[in-house]
């Protein structure tokens, strides 16, 4: 019984799972980010080509 007790009482999985998810999230942001300046960067790039051509 004492065990369950300790397990539940203990927090170091928590704060595991807790930077688990904040990395989740901002692995999520920055992929967001990054596919929406995506397009941005095509249409540069496409600029930069027909006006060098």
């Amino acid at each position: 019984m004492n065990f369950i007790k300790n397990f539940i009482a203990e927090e170091d999985g928590v704060t595991a799972i807790e930077y688990a998810l904040i990395a989740a999230l901002v692995s999520a942001v920055l992929v967001t980010a990054v596919t929406a300046m995506t397009g941005g960067l095509t249409a540069v790039f496409k600029r930069i080509t027909t006006s060098l051509t």
